[in-house]
């Protein structure tokens, strides 16, 4: 799928963006552990976090594919996975309140983040849960305009920094149709950051485990319907695998970009890496790995923009892609010989980030069962 003029300007103006505003600080946030708050109000004003939000709930307008194309810019810059899962949050915290929300939720929460003010997280993930959304254990327990939540959450994006949390929880019985979705505001007595987990990679990302304990958070924060939740957040979830995709054919197609041009101008034993026949060939499968896992991914992408249901399809793509990522990155540390192995290198950097990402969203064993019964290969 080829991107029109207008998305490869989108994507080149995010790449300047990242080269201007993220690069010289990166190493700085991702020891820091965490990105300012200011960078979200500045890619706001550049009109990067309202990419793919309708212009009626704050956004900019445009579609997956626009969406697509501001991740690439920012991913050809050479920008951290971590970096891209903190500052864009929003993408997975906002759209259950867009498509099923009030307009208290889209003037409240909706349009405040996309103006950069507030930093919103999307909490469902508990301890010892893992993929398994419906066996969610949270529970909030309707008591006359409020519901009373106690539980607890990990693995939270941008969860130390965030001004609210959408957060799964029980309203019902077991299974899919006990689950709902609550806005949770952060400065609510009785919700507690637990603690703040460090990670392999993503570095730059707060990531966070949570205490909800008699949190009491008014009925009108419910989205939608309640017992709807499930279903919900599983519509959400195809264009979240996409992304992760996304991310995934983005780090290896830098570091495909990084190792080229190292094994061009390194030399050893008097010639440039790349004159031996063994690193083209390694280039070469780099290169064709990456095209591949960008075009299925893209094509996904249009797909689900054009009305389709591409469940399966999403679930395969995100494979093909993350496999592609820790593929290609672990090539491109190789390559670079010890120096792909210090902390600070670049690619470095990529190798971590990568590692997560067949696990994130939906572990690939989870989403392959998932595929399997959608496809009719299952009994």
């Amino acid at each position: 799928m080829k991107l029109t003029d207008e998305q490869e300007a989108l994507k080149a103006s995010a790449r300047t963006f990242a080269e201007r505003e993220i690069l010289p600080h990166l190493d700085e946030w991702e020891d820091a552990g965490r990105l300012p708050r200011s960078l979200h109000a500045v890619a706001a004003r550049y009109g990067f976090l309202g990419v793919g939000f309708a212009e009626e709930v704050g956004g900019e307008g445009g579609d997956l594919i626009d969406s697509c194309a501001l991740q690439e810019g920012f991913m050809e810059a050479g920008v951290s996975g971590g970096l891209m899962a903190s500052l864009f949050t929003h993408g997975i915290a906002l759209p259950h309140m867009v498509a099923h929300g009030t307009a208290h939720h889209v003037d409240r929460w909706v349009r405040p983040t996309l103006a950069g003010e507030k930093i919103g997280s999307l909490a469902v993930t508990e301890p010892g849960g893992g993929s398994d959304v419906a066996g969610i254990t949270t529970r909030a327990v309707r008591d006359g305009d409020h519901y009373v939540v106690n539980g607890s959450k990990t693995f939270i994006t941008s969860g130390v920094r965030a001004d609210f949390v959408v957060t799964a929880v029980r309203t019902g019985g077991p299974g899919h149709g006990g689950i709902s979705i609550l806005v949770v505001d952060t400065d609510t007595p009785g919700f507690t950051v637990t603690r703040e987990l460090r990670k392999m990679g993503w570095h730059a990302s707060d990531t966070a485990e949570l205490s909800y304990v008699d949190v009491t958070v008014p009925a009108e924060n419910l989205v939608g319907e309640e017992g709807r939740g499930f279903y919900y957040i599983a519509e959400q979830f195809v264009v979240e695998r996409i992304f992760l995709a996304l991310m995934g054919y983005g780090h290896a197609a830098r570091a495909l970009t990084l190792a080229a041009q190292y094994c061009k101008d390194r030399v050893t034993f008097g010639k440039p890496l790349v004159a031996n026949q063994v690193v083209r060939a390694k280039l070469v499968e780099m290169h064709r790995q990456v095209e591949v896992a960008r075009t299925y991914a893209l094509d996904v992408a249009a797909r689900h923009a054009a009305g389709e249901s591409v469940i399966a399809e999403a679930c395969l793509a995100k494979q093909t892609a993350v496999d592609t990522a820790v593929a290609v990155t672990n090539e491109a540390v190789q390559l670079f010989g010890g120096t792909g192995y210090m902390h600070g290198t670049e690619v470095e950097r990529h190798y971590r980030d990568a590692r997560l990402l067949p696990i994130g969203g939906g572990a690939t064993e989870v989403l392959t069962d998932l595929a399997a019964r959608l496809l009719g290969y299952s009994t």
